[in-house]
């Protein structure tokens, strides 16, 4: 049996180093990362911690926790533990719950359902993810028939709130031609659950 195993969101590279360093364990798992285009793609991230497991931990020894949430899988995320049960995936339907905790985003959600989330991964390569990733570089009439139903952007930051952050998720809310607001929910979510796996 090897170290635990933690396989991540490659858009969780920063917040997952300082939860695993703030938690004295960085040297005691080992971590691999998915890259973090697999947003746009959801239904190959399954297949793609599967090919992962199968190199890393053929005979599901190894305890290993999933850096992510359902995460638009379908479900694939929850079948694929039910196969290990040495595995645990982050709690809740994506990493804006995670990060916030699932009450808070349940009032954040309630409060105003026509929200776009962004992370401070998200709202840094909002351009290279969103704009471009949903060819509305190519096509911007294109953008009131994907947002025409929000109402905002609220950027929940986990690192202390750059201002560089802050700026970017202002400019995202602008090309979606949304309202700007911003919540500061830290790494306190996250970092409870990836305290847990070593």
């Amino acid at each position: 049996m090897g170290r635990p195993l933690v396989i991540a969101c490659g858009a969780l590279v920063s917040e997952l180093r300082a939860a695993l360093e703030a938690g004295g364990i960085a040297d005691a798992v080992e971590v691999r990362y998915l890259p973090a285009n697999l947003h746009n793609r959801p239904e190959a991230i399954e297949p793609s911690v599967r090919t992962l497991l199968d190199e890393l931990d053929p005979d599901s020894t190894r305890t290993v926790l999933l850096g992510y949430a359902d995460c638009g899988s379908g479900g694939a995320l929850d079948r694929l533990l039910a196969e290990r049960p040495n595995m645990h995936r982050m709690p809740g339907a994506h990493c804006y719950e995670f990060f916030a905790g699932s009450r808070l985003f349940a009032e954040l959600h309630d409060a105003e359902p026509g929200t776009f989330y962004l992370t401070d991964f998200l709202a840094k390569h909002f351009d290279a993810l969103v704009w471009q990733g949903l060819g509305l570089d190519r096509h911007p009439e294109l953008r009131d028939m994907y947002f025409g139903n929000y109402t905002r952007v609220l950027l929940l930051t986990q690192a202390t709130a750059h201002a560089d952050v802050v700026d970017a998720g202002q400019r995202a809310a602008e090309q979606l031609g949304l309202r700007f607001e911003h919540l500061h929910v830290g790494l306190e979510q996250f970092s409870i659950a990836f305290g847990k796996v070593a």
